[in-house]
């Protein structure tokens, strides 16, 4: 069952020499009771597409597209529809979350602000459920009358986690959660997540990063993005094995390996650079880097082919039929 659906979803950027197509045409499904990953380089609208989910702001512009989510389309919600269900029913632990609390006020003053927000009354019932939260995530319940700044980067990234769970929400958008991270604390990060759903505190996840190792951990599915376009998607352990797409191949052949020294094996990079995304051009957006470039794929833009079960690719090498 489809918890969230995203149809042909496009979304811009205003600026004064013209409109940034960050995300353009994609459309995807995340399920009740998956972890769903998105992957790519940076810059290929991975973070503007999960932030428009839950809060577009000027200069970010809906263009076209839907997002059905519980039977509502969030593109079209009103600020305040849009404020009742945000960290209720829908929900982001933010990129760099070790500095998205207020430095000012006490983490239990932070999270009475937002239940208040939201219809409770009680703070002591609030703050008995932050400090069992706490302890959930390896927390002091100390930690409930401390200031973010007096925690350790570790401790305010699991914090920030809690704050952004304290209302049970159906889906938590996790954007780049593990990047500024050791690996020691990515994985902390990473169990507590399974930790939320094992426990019914969340749903689903949309889990959002540049590393498609860490999404191998995780993620139960996986949609690779490039220049704001869907590159491939599928489940996990495909993607990873038998990746379809060439940027998805790339990708993949420019990560370490365990056990593999550098002068046995050395690691390749994707040649070129990523495109602008203000004058696009036309035909497959990964051309202008991709070794197996035809003429075709300089006009005509990529179907979006089946390659396996429940596993999609949008490149020319593969056939021509849609199967969107």
């Amino acid at each position: 069952m489809a918890l969230l659906s995203v149809e042909n979803l496009r979304i811009y950027y205003n600026t004064p020499v013209g409109q940034v197509k960050a995300v353009d045409g994609v459309t995807f499904e995340v399920r009740e009771g998956e972890v769903f990953g998105i992957a790519g380089e940076s810059g290929c609208g991975k973070s503007t597409l999960v932030h428009s989910l839950i809060l577009r702001k000027p200069p970010m512009v809906h263009v076209g597209g839907k997002a059905i989510f519980k039977g509502r389309d969030l593109m079209t919600l009103s600020e305040e529809e849009a404020r009742k269900i945000r960290y209720t029913e829908l929900s982001i632990i933010p990129q760099y979350a070790m500095n998205a609390l207020n430095p000012t006020k006490k983490i239990k003053d932070i999270v009475w602000d937002l239940a208040r927000e939201h219809g409770y009354r009680d703070r002591d019932e609030v703050e008995k459920l932050l400090r069992e939260r706490l302890a959930m995530v390896k927390l002091s319940p100390k930690v409930a009358d401390m200031y973010p700044v007096e925690l350790s980067g570790g401790m305010r990234q699991r914090a920030t986690m809690v704050v952004s769970t304290l209302l049970n929400p159906d889906l938590l958008i996790a954007d780049e959660v593990t990047s500024a991270l050791d690996v020691t604390t990515q994985r902390v990060v990473i169990e507590l997540l399974h930790h939320f759903m094992e426990e019914g505190i969340v749903k689903s996840i949309i889990f959002v990063t540049h590393d498609l190792a860490l999404l191998d951990k995780i993620a139960d599915r996986v949609m690779i993005l490039y220049a704001g376009k869907m590159a491939e998607i599928g489940p996990t352990e495909e993607i990873i094995n038998d990746p379809a797409h060439p940027y998805t191949k790339l990708l993949l052949e420019s990560l370490p390996k365990m056990g593999i020294q550098y002068k046995k094996k050395k690691l390749h990079g994707i040649p070129g650079y990523p495109i602008s995304l203000l004058n696009p051009p036309s035909g497959c957006r990964f051309y202008t880097r991709c070794p197996h470039v035809m003429e075709r794929c300089k006009e005509e833009e990529p179907p979006v082919v089946k390659v396996g079960d429940d596993h999609y690719a949008a490149c020319h090498l593969l056939g021509g039929d849609s199967s969107e």
